[in-house]
């Protein structure tokens, strides 16, 4: 019997266990195993389901410029955040990520070329500008919420509304097809301004209006954006004096004109734990809500020739561990993760 030959169950079944990595040489095997990875969004469910009985999810990070799938298991005494594999290796520094429906828009270090890639399917398309790019733009991936909901790319520029002054220190966050952004008021020197969200909705093309926060944010706190299960938005928190207690909030409602948040999550003292204060060009995390967990990505503080990549996984009841991730670089790219599910969309 030839290896096309095999049953489809059985097919599945073997390429279920393999990880995400291994898959895109597995294509090359035969026809009929190439139909089923790039065209089958049945097995693409089946994948995600047996990645989640395995109690694993996985995520993207970004570690010193390299692009890394990671596969995490917080339900051991001792978390595990290991990786899968690189998944970027074109020979460019990524120095941002944008994750929409299992594409990654990734940003080159010296913030001249783009790339839309899949790495589920291996695809990668580099975006080309209408004119040169620069250094300050800031990049969103969406789609219109519309039956074949083509993809697109924002570019953003800080002119939509002059009383209005965009965080650039803190990343978006795309959504059900829409990107959103800490946003503050401009004010009078020496004022401080009210942070809030604004939602820039891909099918209109357009920002709506202001959305609320469950707290009073404000210049220089730990702000950051994740998402929750495809479909609500997360929100940490921690200001920067005294910078010791986190929050973690989840909206129970999301949308491009209104957002509504249940009570915080997770409230967690770090004064007795690391006794500092998340960067706000780190501290980016996700959410593991079955075990009502946050792991935030950042570094650990001291001598710069000390400082290491952490994963700090915080939880309930004053549980607290750390992961370490690898050496950090002096003066390099910060540490960051982003959530990530396979998909089979083209672009």
């Amino acid at each position: 019997m030839m290896i096309s030959d095999l049953p489809r169950d059985m097919v599945e079944e073997v390429l279920c266990k393999l990880p995400m990595t291994s898959l895109r040489r597995a294509r090359f095997t035969c026809k009929r195993w190439n139909n089923t990875l790039s065209k089958d969004w049945r097995f693409t469910r089946k994948y995600n389901g047996e990645a989640a009985k395995r109690k694993e999810f996985q995520v993207v990070m970004i570690l010193e410029y390299k692009v890394y799938l990671m596969s995490v298991n917080l339900h051991n005494p001792s978390p595990s955040i290991e990786p899968i594999g690189k998944l970027h290796d074109a020979g460019v520094d990524i120095i941002n990520v944008f994750h929409c429906q299992g594409l990654l828009l990734c940003v080159t270090k010296d913030g001249t070329r783009l790339v839309v890639w899949n790495p589920f399917t291996g695809q990668t398309r580099w975006i080309k500008p209408r004119d040169s790019y620069h250094r300050c733009d800031r990049y969103a991936l969406g789609y219109e919420n519309r039956n074949n909901y083509p993809l697109k790319v924002l570019r953003f520029v800080d002119d939509y509304d002059r009383n209005l002054k965009r965080q650039y220190f803190y990343r978006g966050l795309s959504l059900k097809g829409n990107t959103y952004w800490f946003a503050e008021n401009k004010v009078a020197p020496g004022k401080i301004g009210r942070v809030f969200l604004l939602c820039f909705n891909f099918t209109t093309e357009s920002f709506g209006p202001r959305l609320l926060l469950p707290f009073h944010g404000r210049y220089g706190d730990t702000l950051t954006l994740s998402s929750v299960r495809k479909e609500q938005l997360a929100v940490l928190f921690q200001e920067c004096a005294p910078a010791y207690t986190l929050k973690v909030w989840i909206s129970s409602k999301v949308g491009p004109n209104a957002v509504s948040w249940n009570n915080v999550f997770l409230s967690v003292d770090m004064k007795p734990l690391i006794g500092f204060q998340f960067h706000c060009f780190a501290g980016s995390f996700f959410v593991d809500e079955k075990n009502k967990a946050v792991v935030v990505i950042d570094t650990t503080r001291g001598h710069p020739f000390t400082i290491r990549n952490m994963a700090y996984v915080l939880g309930e009841n004053g549980y607290f561990k750390s992961v370490d991730l690898g050496d950090f670089a002096p003066m390099k790219c910060w540490p960051l993760v982003c959530s990530y599910l396979p998909s089979l969309v083209k672009f």
